[in-house]
């Protein structure tokens, strides 16, 4: 069971963002390969088999039960603080709990909603490109920012946000859109962090160090 959970996961079908780089590859090393000979191919050859792991898309299944908030993404808990949202998505200055993930450049970079929710502002904003486990990413990073209304009306945020080797942010979400927890709606190239600000008054049940499956492991309950 353990064994073939582990293929699934390491043979799942790429995201669509990384079919440039595959098909580039497979390119590369038929061309290369003809033309210049077997070091060209063999680098080729590793670049997309890299491609294909790094942009695995395996299905999850989320838990259904109401009122859950999952993980934006797979990765390790690099934070779990009281922090202003950004600024740029209009959700005041009071402080809410923030869980920071760190996606390292082996973990599936996929991300996926954490609750039921209307996107009701999507804002992007540029910045550096420091190692995504420090703190100051989240601030001083290049991000991309998702405010996401509740059904019973209250705010929450999903930030994406670029590191030290990631240089690309994809978000296929836009604004009015109605997601489902566990939906799709971006990915983040070759290492990145996610940022999940919950709504007022609801605490984490995570712990920094603890690593996340996402769509799957539960981060918090809105009636907690």
């Amino acid at each position: 069971m353990a064994i073939g959970r582990s293929l699934r996961l390491v043979l799942a079908p790429p995201h669509p963002a990384g079919r440039p780089f595959i098909y580039g590859g497979v390119a590369v090393a038929v061309l290369g390969g003809w033309l210049l000979g077997g070091w060209l191919f063999q680098l080729a050859l590793l670049f997309t088999l890299f491609c294909l792991y790094f942009f695995r898309d395996p299905t999850r299944v989320p838990p259904r039960r109401p009122g859950l908030v999952l993980a934006p993404a797979d990765g390790r808990i690099v934070g779990v603080t009281q922090a202003v949202p950004p600024e740029e998505l209009g959700l005041g200055p009071q402080p809410r709990w923030r869980v920071a993930i760190f996606l390292s450049v082996l973990d599936v970079h996929v991300n996926r909603v954490p609750v039921d929710a209307v996107v009701t502002r999507i804002a992007y904003r540029p910045g550096k490109y420091l190692n995504a486990s420090l703190d100051k990413a989240s601030v001083d990073n290049e991000r991309n920012a998702l405010a996401l209304r509740l059904p019973d009306g209250r705010d929450m945020a999903v930030v994406q946000i670029a590191g030290l080797i990631a240089r690309r942010i994809l978000c296929d979400a836009k604004e009015g859109d109605r997601l489902v927890a566990g939906d799709r709606f971006g990915i983040i190239r070759f290492g990145s962090r996610t940022d999940v600000y919950l709504p007022d008054g609801v605490a984490p049940l995570v712990a920094e160090g603890q690593t996340m499956i996402g769509g799957e492991t539960v981060i918090a309950e809105l009636a907690s």
